[in-house]
């Protein structure tokens, strides 16, 4: 069971208002800037999100959320981790009921969470300076 909808749209209100200044310096966090499909207008979002041996993984705590469409329509999104901005690529939609792209002490948090639904991204290489 993923965290149900409602809590969702609260946590939009108010719990990302509060965890959105700290989530850039906590480790496992980071905020998500990406822009909306229709509206075109900028959003940033509070994630939990964990770095692979070929980049990064989100767990989707709410499901496949606007944020998430968002970022898989575009192609891609930007994320401050510990407040640098690391340029993503590459989305992918992974369901993986053994979370084994997170760090194992998260693992059984997920677990208790039900969430099995995770977002892999891959850096942009760098381009090569003239």
């Amino acid at each position: 069971m993923v965290l149900p909808r409602r809590l969702a749209r609260a946590n939009r209100v108010v719990g990302n208002r509060v965890l959105g200044p700290v989530a850039r310096h906590l480790p496992g966090f980071g905020i998500v800037v990406h822009r909306g499909r229709r509206s075109g207008r900028a959003y940033r979002t509070p994630v939990n999100i964990f770095k692979t041996t070929d980049g990064y993984v989100v767990a989707l705590t709410y499901g496949l959320g606007d944020w998430t469409r968002n970022v898989l329509a575009a192609g891609g999104c930007t994320v401050e981790i510990r407040r640098r901005p690391v340029h993503l690529t590459d989305p992918r939609l992974v369901d993986d009921p053994t979370r084994s792209a997170v760090p194992l002490p998260i693992r059984p948090i997920l677990a208790a969470l039900g969430v099995t639904e995770f977002l892999h991204l891959r850096p942009i290489p760098p381009s090569p300076g003239l």
